[in-house]
């Protein structure tokens, strides 16, 4: 292992690149807003919506301007919370890993330049719209370089049995969702949900640290591949029942779920979230227990449908999984407002 460079700590980047006051009061109003979801005194719907991976900072602020006018069609029903996953696991090591490694994904990786581009992003975002974003925490250790503007992270299927990541996510005063493993199995993510809901002490960035749990720690189903290399959904009706069941008896408070469109769900056809999202909602019609688990959905969108390699260089469109485009989308977050009760 070679030590290239000492990287400045967060506090050194957050003073380089400050939130701004109202930055740091629309993060509240809207952390306020997401915990109201998922306690369940507010029946929105949580929609968590945006790019596989951010791979440029114009594109993702344009797909983000244009979800504000959208947010404010739909408000009475929804509650949008863009996606900026600035680092993306790799299950080989190879491959773009996001904007925390390469800030240019034709360019070498650069971690100080890619550190500097995340916050720039995420601060962006908030200014400019007032949505204060999710994230994915592939490494704790980088969630204190924007844990002062997010309002929602995630933790990942391969990174959900880690054990710091559950005790990182039992610190922190935001909603977390922890994703089913990629082998399916829900005891997994159970396990992750009753650590990350219970207090810690442990060493986090070079401190011994207690935390209290956090009660906005959920589940989230993202379908699972088995020993054959064969992707499985768990959105149907039955997985949403099995885990209801599951809630019941785990002792795990605020008892939510965030179903994952894509990935093993889908199939990675980009094109199924929008049936899938809606059959998700006409589950939760037909059983009270699973209207009351389901909280919203994680749906994978960009600018333009599907995805191309990073060397093609259409602007807007996914460099890793492919997404939906931004005229599916609309009409696919106007439809769910239509439908949700």
């Amino acid at each position: 292992m070679i030590f290239k460079r000492k990287l400045p700590i967060p506090k050194e980047i957050k003073e380089m690149y400050p939130i701004s006051p109202e930055g740091a009061a629309a993060k509240r109003s809207n952390d306020e807003v997401l915990r109201a979801v998922l306690s369940g005194e507010s029946k929105k719907l949580l929609v968590v919506i945006g790019p596989c991976s951010a791979d440029r900072e114009d594109a993702v602020i344009e797909y983000i301007s244009r979800l504000r006018p959208l947010q404010d069609r739909v408000a009475d029903k929804i509650v949008i919370v863009p996606r900026i996953y600035t680092n993306k696991p790799r299950t080989t090591g190879a491959g773009y890993k996001g904007m925390l490694h390469q800030p240019n994904p034709q360019a070498q990786s650069d971690m100080l330049r890619g550190l500097i581009s995340i916050r720039k992003l995420h601060m962006r975002a908030i200014n400019e719209t007032g949505f204060s974003c999710a994230d994915e925490m592939l490494y704790p250790e980088h969630h204190r370089f924007v844990d002062d503007v997010l309002s929602y992270v995630a933790v990942g299927a391969r990174s959900v049995e880690d054990q710091q990541h559950r005790m990182t996510a039992s610190g922190l005063d935001i909603p977390v969702g922890m994703k089913n493993p990629t082998g399916g199995d829900l005891s997994v993510m159970m396990n992750a949900l009753k650590a990350a809901q219970s207090g810690h002490m442990f060493i986090y960035r070079n401190w011994e640290v207690e935390s209290k749990g956090n009660p906005f720690a959920h589940a989230i189903l993202r379908g699972y591949v088995d020993s054959h290399g064969i992707a499985h959904p768990n959105y149907h009706y039955e997985d949403l029942a099995r885990l209801s069941a599951l809630y019941q008896t785990s002792g795990l408070v605020n008892p939510a779920v965030l179903v994952d469109t894509n990935h093993s769900n889908s199939g990675k056809r980009y094109e199924e979230q929008v049936r899938i999202a809606k059959e998700v909602l006409h589950s939760t019609r037909h059983s009270e227990e699973i209207h009351s688990l389901v909280k919203g959905l994680m749906i994978e969108s960009y600018l333009v449908d599907g995805c191309q390699k990073p060397e093609e260089g259409v602007y807007g469109k996914s460099i890793t999984d492919p997404c939906l485009g931004w005229e599916k989308t609309e009409r696919l977050i106007l439809d769910l407002a239509d439908l949700w009760v």
